[in-house]
């Protein structure tokens, strides 16, 4: 239920009447129609944090017994003070939002942390392992945890960084495939739409911050069930932004449907940001039935003007003769009169042998020429104007516009010879055409069958993953936006399988380029195995359990597996990879990536420089995840990587600006103290080019600000 209605409910039970009144003004409010989309933004989410440690102030559930298949006590309660001895520990309870509230006292193996999304966060990474085979390359991040919370997470060390984001978000189908507030969003839920449209617009607002506003883009995946509202949602969000939607055939046999069409396709919602554009690229196979233009040899247009501004009063200047002589070869340029502003131009004399072309419609009417004589002179002169078969007056004239000359002088279309009249004769043997396609897509490596599910199987054999992506349909929609972007940041935070952090690699191995890859999923097991391990006693946090979550089984498992052509057995995978780049997936990426888990921790411990190795990697990450995270500090206290330093004994900042001064690699300084005087000291002796950062109060005040947002 709605914010609202537990309100309504709750004044009901102290004032019936009043209560009444209330509801009734609420049903009439929502009989009221608003043009675009209206929804209920419902009581801020809370997730559950079954590795975090309890401690006092925070807020938690109490779990049902182990081996129970209760969903257990759904009240929230605050903890007053633990008492801990012999490894185990009491927490001292009080009931959440009541006037009258119970306490208790519990066993710390029996509740459960809840995190509410307006509570403020201080976020922390612990790194769960690595895989290297690029070497210097920057490395792909895996991050498990609540994807909201790792998006505010990344406002600190990705804030308009993004090029690209690539999510396949819940289809919200009525199955168990999303929960809100720690429970099943079922078909029968009359709040259906509402929570999922809530659930979507808390992190789609995280998402434009973290999208470069200058030039980026959001590829949304989704099927009927939601299109509309997203679509409506999305314009809301990203009003200034470019929107297209898309339709990709993802199984070509069709999914039967009762009493209605079978389904064969979903939708792809593209926002462009700022000069966003996807780029034309050489596509062949099923992509030439989608062609916008089938060009396939130089373009050469016409030199009379058509569309608007045709008449010869629009552009005076550009009413002239074009002398014309002919040869038992054809016919040929004599030169180009000047603009003639004139009545009687039909007496203009041509030279000898020669007819005059005027820029005379089909219609009789007087028109102009496409460019100045100045500009076609030129053409004539470089050979980039040409004229067709000889009809006296009426020869048509023809030039090349500004990026059909720019092919030539970039050798897509060598010159190896001229016709009679001067024109260039272009070779286009070799010419592969670029296009983009038009908005319907029916290609074969899209169907979700065979490039998602079975390569998936290759990959990670016996593991199932319910619809995964077709691997090359999400490499293709990508590649229209960072083909031209080889250091492109890609993030998904849906990121299930790993599809996208997949795909990345195959871009990267097409063009040797150096692009990452953010993948943020949960560790959540699937519902129809969770009944399975209750029922053996085991509890969200227990390693038996968590090993069959999302992140571990799967996602992590599909990655490692990609970049080592290996299975999670240790054999080599079977097959190839097919369309636009093939080889066998035994050969692996030369790809690093690191894998990590979100941590929450105090504000005191951070601002106290006591949980310095959970906040190491954000500052790895804001420095471009590039070489070795600085995981502790020397007891000389800094020290220097790859691509930044860390300063937290200010006695030494000579030794660490001559150290940091002398790399070429390092971006940024990080300076550990609340000194803003000695600081800004430290960060006059530093280079231009580095970027100083004061910690912690740039990592506090950026939680301080993201917190409250939910509300």
């Amino acid at each position: 239920m709605s914010r609202l209605t537990d309100l309504i409910h709750q004044a009901k039970s102290v004032d019936p009447q009043l209560g009444m009144d209330l509801e009734a003004e609420y049903r009439a409010l929502l009989k009221r129609r608003s043009f675009g989309l209206v929804f209920e933004r419902h009581r801020p989410e809370a997730v559950d944090l079954p590795q975090r440690r309890v401690r006092k102030g925070d807020k938690v559930r109490i779990l049902p017994p182990r081996g129970s298949l209760e969903k257990g006590d759904k009240r929230l309660w605050r903890v007053l003070s633990v008492e801990r001895y012999d490894g185990s520990g009491t927490a001292h309870l009080i009931e959440v939002g009541k006037d009258l509230p119970e306490r208790k006292s519990v066993t710390t193996k029996d509740i459960i942390v809840v995190a509410a999304f307006r509570d403020p966060l201080y976020p922390g990474l612990v790194e769960t392992g690595r895989i290297e085979r690029g070497g210097d390359k920057p490395f792909h991040t895996v991050i498990n945890g609540e994807n909201f919370h790792i998006l505010e997470m990344l406002t600190y060390t990705h804030r308009h960084k993004i090029d690209a984001i690539y999510i396949d978000p819940p289809y919200n189908t009525g199955a168990k495939d999303w929960k809100y507030n720690n429970d099943y969003v079922e078909s029968d839920d009359l709040y259906r739409h509402s929570k999922w449209l809530a659930m979507m617009e808390r992190r789609l607002l995280m998402a434009r911050e973290l999208l470069n506003p200058e030039d980026s883009v959001l590829i949304v995946t989704i099927d009927e069930k939601e299109y509309l509202r997203l679509g409506l949602l999305l314009e809301q969000i990203f009003s200034g932004s470019r929107i297209t939607m898309v339709t990709s055939s993802i199984n070509s046999g069709g999914a039967t449907r009762k009493g209605t069409f079978g389904r064969a396709a979903e939708y792809l919602y593209f926002v462009q940001q700022g000069t966003s554009r996807p780029v034309p690229l050489v596509l062949s196979g099923d992509w030439n039935a989608v062609k916008t233009k089938n060009k396939s040899d130089i373009r050469w247009h016409l030199l009379l003007r058509g569309g608007t501004h045709v008449a010869r009063t629009d552009s005076p200047n550009q009413f002239y003769p074009v002398f014309v002589g002919n040869t038992p070869d054809g016919p040929v340029f004599e030169g180009v009169g000047d603009p003639f502003y004139g009545e009687n131009w039909k007496k203009v004399e041509a030279p000898p042998d020669c007819v005059a072309i005027w820029p005379i419609r089909k219609d009789g009417s007087e028109g102009n020429w496409n460019i100045s004589v100045s500009a076609f002179r030129k053409l004539v002169e470089d050979g980039h104007a040409r004229l067709g078969e000889w009809r006296g007056a009426e020869t048509t004239v023809y030039y090349l516009k500004r990026g059909e000359r720019q092919k030539i002088r970039d050798g897509v279309f060598p010159v190896v010879g001229h016709r009679p009249d001067g024109s260039v004769i272009t070779d286009a043997s070799e010419y592969e055409m670029q296009f983009v396609p038009t908005d319907v897509w029916r290609i074969t490596s899209h169907d979700a069958g065979n490039s998602g599910s079975r390569l998936l199987d290759r990959l990670i054999p016996g593991r199932r993953f319910p619809f995964p992506k077709s691997l090359y349909a999400v490499e293709d929609a990508l590649r229209f936006f960072v083909k031209d972007k080889p250091e492109a940041v890609v993030l998904d935070f849906f990121a299930g399988s790993g599809t996208t952090a997949h795909a990345v690699f195959r871009l990267n191995k097409e063009d040797r380029g150096n692009r990452q890859s953010i993948s943020v999923t949960n560790n959540e097991v699937a519902a129809d195995e969770q009944e399975a391990l209750r029922m053996e006693g085991l509890r969200p946090g227990d390693p038996e359990w968590e090993r069959w979550g999302i992140c571990d089984y799967i996602t992590k498992a599909r990655i490692q597996a990609a970049i080592s052509g290996k299975t999670p057995e240790g054999q080599l995978i079977d097959g190839d990879y097919k369309f636009n780049n093939e080889f066998p997936m035994s050969e692996g990426f030369e790809e690093n990536a690191t894998f990590f888990t979100l941590t929450y921790e105090g504000q005191l411990s951070v601002s106290h420089h006591r949980a310095f190795d959970k906040v190491a990697p954000l500052l790895w990450l804001r420095a471009g995840s590039v070489g070795r995270i600085i995981n502790t500090i020397p007891k000389w206290g800094w020290d220097v990587a790859e691509a930044y330093g860390v300063l937290v004994a200010l006695d030494e900042a000579a030794a660490f600006v001559k150290a940091i001064t002398g790399s070429k690699t390092v971006r940024i300084a990080y300076i550990v103290t609340d000194d803003d005087r000695r600081f800004q000291m430290i960060c006059s002796l530093l280079p231009e080019h580095l970027m100083p950062i004061r910690l912690y109060e740039s990592y506090l005040a950026n939680f301080e600000i993201n917190s409250g947002r939910c509300a």
